[in-house]
């Protein structure tokens, strides 16, 4: 197989994640027989020191002329005072507006060498979370009629839902329920907003088709107590875009380790957008100091996801779990062991977190 990947290192620590992410996918590409060639995005802060702009056409046409998207992370203080309009974060939404993603895959799990870094109480994880949260990204409250009056002292912004944006990610949730346990909850507000409500209808109607999978429904605050109540009662959570926003980070939090949690973001037909969910993190910006796996874990989920690569998915994902049991870790995933870690020598950087996958890989 030869496939083209477009790479977005963007900000911070961004371009040194992705540099693993990529020596993973070469290895991946050697094992298996496969071809994967790389074309460069410049998009974010990155793209406004160059060009004044978060993401020109010319740098989205590469993605959208690529079979699939890695990205690293965007942002930063040193943007922190550029106008709003041109915000690092504006690539985002136009990488998601531009490529035509409407869905964002979040697992939230718990790696089990991990457990001591969960914030919860051990009779609460049990053995472990696996929750997988699917997101809308292209309606709602973020791309509603918004606007300021005259005299600045009112603002306005407008949900918005249409039956056909809300049933493609209710009838994905039930789809990846299938292959789980079986459990969707559809996260709202039914109790006072009518898009809520529009999306419990949609979502009654779209059981009909899944009659195996028991549906739930939960108000969003209801469901971000619950995360940490009992995070194991859920299996698959569907929701839109601003509640899946927050509750995609609580829930990446109570795993303990975000630097190990990938992402995907995904449409029709078009290719998919991977990222993992940390940020750009500066300060350790090029110092071989960060945790490069959430990357690599995204590139997983781009070969299942995009090429459709199963057993190469789960190569890499086998080897990073062995890279855990081994006893490795980066710095913020040592957590209260980090001065044993770093005794017995297993305290390593981004380059040989990377290393330690690639050799996983081809052992």
């Amino acid at each position: 197989m030869e496939k083209t990947i477009a790479l977005i290192p963007g900000d911070g620590i961004g371009p040194d994640v992705v540099a693993e992410g990529v020596n993973v996918l070469n290895a991946v590409a050697k094992k298996y027989g496969h071809k994967f060639n790389y074309k460069n995005v410049i998009a974010g802060g990155a793209a406004i020191d160059k060009w004044g702009k978060p993401l020109p056409q010319d740098q989205l046409d590469i993605c959208l002329n690529s079979d699939a998207t890695l990205l690293g992370a965007v942002g930063g203080p040193k943007w922190d005072n550029v106008a709003p309009e041109i915000r690092p974060e504006k690539a985002l939404l136009g990488l998601r507006g531009g490529m035509k993603v409407y869905a964002n895959l979040r697992p939230a799990v718990m790696f089990k060498q991990l457990k001591d870094a969960c914030p919860l109480k051990d009779e609460i994880v049990g053995e472990g979370l696996d929750i997988l949260i699917v997101r809308e990204l292209t309606g709602g409250i973020y791309f509603g009629d918004r606007g300021t009056s005259a005299d600045g002292k009112t603002a306005w912004d407008t949900e918005k839902y249409s039956w056909e944006e809300i049933e493609r990610i209710v009838r994905m949730g039930f789809e990846f329920a299938m292959n789980r346990q079986k459990k969707l909850c559809v996260i709202d507000k039914a109790n006072i907003l009518n898009s809520s409500r529009l999306w419990r209808k949609v979502a009654e109607t779209v059981h009909a088709e899944f009659p195996e999978v028991e549906l739930s429904f939960l108000y969003i605050d209801n469901a971000a107590m619950q995360l940490v109540r009992n995070p194991r009662q859920f299996d698959v959570i569907a929701t839109s875009n601003m509640f899946g926003d927050i509750l995609s980070d609580e829930a990446s939090q109570i795993t303990g380790s975000i630097g190990m949690l990938a992402s995907a973001s995904l449409g029709v037909g078009g290719p998919g957008l991977y990222e993992p969910i940390h940020g750009t993190a500066p300060d350790i910006a090029g110092k071989d100091l960060a945790n490069p796996l959430a990357t690599i874990l995204s590139a997983a989920m781009l070969l299942r996801y995009s090429f459709g690569l199963e057993t190469e998915a789960k190569a890499i994902e086998n080897a990073v779990n062995s890279v855990l049991d081994a006893g490795y870790r980066t710095g913020d995933i040592a957590g209260s062991e980090r001065e044993a870690v770093k005794a017995a020598g297993k305290l390593v950087g981004t380059k040989k977190m990377g290393q330690l996958v690639v050799d996983f890989i081809n052992a």
